[in-house]
């Protein structure tokens, strides 16, 4: 990989900076659009299906946009692409708010998920890449820990502007400008893809299964939790305030954690750290229906904790992947990556919320409980193959 300004040096501290800030862009869309849109369809008395339906969306926006963000960076360079794709998230936060329709809501979750998708992309591409190979996991952990921040700062406003009115999604899009200015300020320090061999994105499946079956499932609890907890707040009785409280307990609990995983991911085998994390899951899930009888606070204790653990299962996982590819095949690798995590990001909310409509309101950490026993179960089987 080569930079526009130098290609020998590596990554100035500019560089990096603006590439992480990419990325913790996509956490502050994310995470403001998924619990606002979640309290107003509720609100409007939308079933849940349709509620995770609307947040499903992302993630088809992210299986249709990734794959073709590394080729278009090559045919019109990293920055004009990034810039475009800042434009576009912008434009799509202010049409948000000029509607209370949730179909058009629902339409416009695809652009405002493709841009997303290209900065998803090519930052992370840019941050694996730099990573020394003895401290990849750190440096996963110090990205993931940022990008948790990121995840933290949309229910954060939530909780200072309210879910009403145009003022939230006003003061979203401009942390959106404010987070964006490194990437602007970035030009000449970009990246260059390099044209690769085509591998099928089911080879990186084959290949390294731990790793992406270990993206799927965190897309899957990772975008339905988020976009499902304002929901079981008020059909638990918290209440609509609650829903981003607990959203914000997670990304909080990710920040704190993402450190110390990143630095064990670097000492400790990773396929079976992936398999240990994804068994805390399933643990933690079972866990809070019991705390959330003793209240708000043990429910949001347990939360934090969880969070930050399953969190680790993309952390760890993407650090296994930038050990396994290398150059131009790990940007098409890295696609791959994102895309699993898109079928998460798909399959993981409508689920989710069929189990709240099913069951009771504890349906959904029962939900969560499953998603992860099923990757235990999977990879245990494929281990035990090969």
């Amino acid at each position: 990989m080569t930079t526009h300004a130098n290609t020998t040096a590596g990554f100035d501290r500019a560089s990096l900076i603006a590439a992480i800030a990419t990325v913790s862009i996509v956490g502050i869309g994310l995470s403001l659009t998924i619990p606002l849109l979640s309290v107003r369809l509720e609100q409007a008395n939308a079933p849940a299906w349709f509620n995770g339906l609307n947040t499903a969306v992302a993630g088809l926006a992210t299986l249709v946009g990734a794959p073709i963000a590394p080729r278009l960076a090559q045919r019109v360079g990293v920055w004009p692409l990034l810039m475009l794709a800042l434009g576009v998230g912008l434009v799509a936060l202010l049409a948000f708010a000029a509607t209370d329709d949730p179909l058009v809501w629902l339409a416009l979750r695809l652009p405002f998920g493709l841009s997303l998708t290209t900065l998803f992309v090519i930052g992370e591409y840019w941050v694996v890449a730099a990573a020394p190979p003895a401290r990849r996991g750190l440096v996963m952990g110090v990205y993931a820990t940022v990008l948790s921040l990121g995840f933290a700062i949309g229910p954060a406003l939530l909780m200072a502007v309210g879910t009403a009115g145009v003022l939230p999604f006003a003061a979203g899009a401009a942390l959106f400008a404010i987070a964006g200015a490194p990437v602007a300020l970035a030009r000449g320090r970009t990246p260059e893809l390099e044209r690769a061999a085509h591998t099928p994105v089911l080879g990186f499946l084959t290949a390294v299964p731990v790793a992406t079956l270990a993206a799927l499932v965190f897309g899957a609890i990772e975008t339905g939790g988020m976009g499902l907890l304002p929901v079981y707040a008020i059909r638990a009785g918290f209440g609509a305030d609650a829903g981003p409280l607990l959203v914000t307990l997670i990304a909080l609990g990710n920040m704190a954690l993402q450190l110390p995983i990143g630095y064990f991911a670097d000492k400790l085998d990773k396929p079976k750290f992936l398999i240990a994390l994804a068994l805390c899951g399933l643990v933690g899930a079972l866990v809070m229906p019991i705390a959330a009888q003793y209240g708000l606070v043990a429910l949001g204790l347990v939360l934090m904790v969880w969070g930050g653990l399953t969190s680790g299962l993309y952390t760890v996982g993407l650090a296994h992947l930038g050990a396994s590819y290398h150059g131009a095949q790990l940007a098409s690798a890295n696609a791959a990556y994102i895309m699993y995590y898109s079928l998460g990001m798909m399959s993981g909310p409508p689920t989710l919320g069929a189990a709240l409509d099913i069951g009771d309101a504890n349906g959904l950490f029962y939900g969560l409980a499953i998603l992860c026993g099923l990757y235990l179960a999977i990879v245990t089987l494929l281990r035990a193959r090969s």
